[in-house]
């Protein structure tokens, strides 16, 4: 049966194959394309949806969201024979790779723009979505995430709200962070292959909830 998932990185640093390459049981088609981003132009064929995962800071969890919402979509949508639904595309964490990211939004459905409750963030952010997303005109949702509750609400509550104050469309899930996320590209592994606990059960909710929210369930 042909994959319903497929993720690429167009991220010259590699840190999606170093990660993939652990996984010994992928549960979806991956490949790297920094080198030859005109494959791309593949995906406008395919009749899936493209989701490119974008902002130009780098650190912010774009490999983490990539990887890990390619594997909950898949679990999601698990025996059914559809073809090619989800393409997650990974991209580079820096000003000068924009010639990358500005071909991946070439194909792009809608844009995941993760950003940690970090003030360092709010900067590179918001050049990522007014210089390069918003001139594409394609839709897009920032996803707080990496949010420590340990460290209480402050930084959340302070990060969505410079995210509304631009208005700029904003997920509901928020992305919490867990050490068993840190380890995952140790250890090979990604969120649905998560050990039977309450905190891996935790950190795949969140996942699925963000998945949930931005409508990748499959297409009718």
């Amino acid at each position: 049966m042909p994959a319903s998932v497929y993720v690429v990185s167009i991220d010259p640093q590699a840190s999606t194959v170093w990660w993939a390459n652990r996984i010994n049981d992928l549960p979806f088609d991956f490949s790297q394309e920094h080198e030859t981003p005109e494959n791309l132009a593949v995906l406008k064929d395919t009749g899936a949806q493209v989701h490119v995962v974008a902002n130009q800071k780098g650190g912010v969890g774009k490999t983490t969201t990539t990887l890990n919402l390619g594997a909950i979509v898949s679990d999601t949508l698990k025996g059914q024979d559809k073809g090619l639904q989800h393409v997650f595309i990974d991209t580079p964490g820096s000003l000068q790779d924009e010639n990358l990211l500005l071909e991946a939004l070439k194909y792009a459905h809608d844009v995941i723009v993760p950003m940690p409750p970090e003030g360092l963030a709010f900067d590179p952010t918001a050049r990522t979505i007014q210089k390069v997303i918003e001139p594409t005109g394609l839709p897009f949702k920032v996803t707080v995430n990496n949010w420590d509750p340990r460290d209480g609400i402050a930084d959340l509550e302070d990060t969505k709200a410079y995210i509304d104050a631009q208005g700029w469309p904003r997920a509901e899930a928020v992305i919490r962070r867990y050490k068993v996320h840190t380890r995952a590209s140790v250890e090979g592994k990604v969120v649905t292959q998560y050990p039977k606990n309450r905190v891996a059960m935790e950190a795949r909710e969140d996942f699925f909830r963000l998945a949930l929210e931005l409508g990748y369930g499959g297409r009718s």
